[in-house]
């Protein structure tokens, strides 16, 4: 009989082991999944950034050229400063769960003015 009382001991140890670290898995996959969909939007900042810089620095219209290739809700502003431009691109993250802050990610590139392109336009 002292053997079936030592198997009566550990039952349920398991489902109660479960539930106290079930959320705190939970909330480490949540937070993974938004590192990289932040790592994704910084790469597509990044694109976007280069592309509007390149294309401003030809003389085309930089921001439409950046919000083309921007990931969705991101802000391209491109800056003409002196023989160069600057075009950064800002985009928020969405992160994957309530409780968990927002993060916004950016990226700046610079291309220096061709010479004979036309002005620079933002």
């Amino acid at each position: 009989m002292t053997g079936r009382r030592l198997v009566d001991r550990d039952r349920g140890s398991f489902t109660a082991e479960l539930a106290a670290g079930l959320p705190a898995l939970l909330l480490l996959l949540l937070a993974g999944l938004t590192a990289v969909g932040a790592v994704t939007t910084k790469g597509q900042c990044v694109d976007a950034a280069r592309e509007a810089a390149l294309a401003a620095s030809r003389g085309a219209p930089g921001m439409s050229a950046g919000a083309a290739v921007a990931p969705r809700g991101a802000v391209v502003s491109v800056a003409v400063q002196g023989d160069r431009v600057v075009a950064t691109v800002r985009a928020p993250v969405r992160a994957l769960g309530a409780g968990l802050p927002r993060l916004t990610v950016s990226a700046t590139a610079v291309a220096a003015v061709e010479p004979g392109a036309p002005e620079p336009a933002p």
